[in-house]
């Protein structure tokens, strides 16, 4: 089922990174991690639907987007959602998806695969749950990193950043890599949530998987 919704508000989070907020159709849920397809809801624009996850929680009166805007995209969807204002309007799906929480583990993000841990995160730190869980979230530089101090005042000292093109400036630059897992990781007999580019989550599940973590543990969007 589709439901056009409103945008109630637009407000930036990093330099590439916007919130959308948009009207909650009424009885609609999503298990945290889940996305939906969303087109804009404009003629030239409508037809062009992709995937975009929830980072609000279900008991939020409005539905919420974090979605980082590329300007070399081939369609130009993110490009265009900078453009759009509010009262424009989204066309949504129902939600699906294949991340979701299954227990106490390790979450390892690269740049806006983050997306699908905001709400899951922030569901289990309102829920007083979340206990040990660490994140491991890599990107470009200390200015691409999304919702830093809200990661850090959830997790304190169990979200770590990692910056790949910082060198030489404060701050941790190692690659998530073989190395980085096995000083970072304590068991790999628990849950691994991946998300990022194709080739990064094809490269750490391997690794994961070489390292002990049992396939059915590995959890990604296939």
């Amino acid at each position: 089922m589709s439901h056009t919704v409103k945008i109630i508000s637009i407000d930036p989070v990093t330099h590439n990174v916007n919130r959308y907020r948009v009207e909650k159709p009424k009885g609609f849920t999503f298990t945290p991690g889940q996305a939906t397809d969303l087109s804009i809801n404009q003629p030239e624009w409508k037809d062009k639907k992709n995937p975009f996850t929830f980072t609000c929680l279900n008991t939020d009166p409005y539905l919420e987007f974090t979605i980082k805007s590329y300007s070399d995209s081939e369609e130009g969807v993110t490009d265009h959602l900078r453009k759009l204002k509010p009262g424009d309007e989204f066309i949504i799906s129902d939600a699906w998806g294949a991340i979701e929480y299954k227990g106490p583990g390790y979450f390892i993000a690269g740049g806006a695969g983050i997306t699908p841990f905001i709400a899951i995160l922030r569901q289990l730190h309102k829920d007083g749950k979340i206990g040990y869980n660490k994140l491991f979230f890599s990107n470009k530089t200390a200015a691409d990193i999304i919702l830093a101090d809200e990661f850090k005042q959830m997790l304190g000292n169990n979200a770590i950043f990692t910056t790949t093109e910082d060198k030489g400036t404060p701050g941790d630059h190692r690659r998530i890599n073989t190395g980085f897992l096995k000083t970072e990781v304590d068991d790999f007999k628990t849950h691994f949530y991946v998300c990022g580019p194709d080739p990064m989550v094809k490269e750490i599940s391997e690794i994961l998987e070489k390292l002990g973590a049992k396939v059915n543990s590995v959890i990604f969007e296939k």
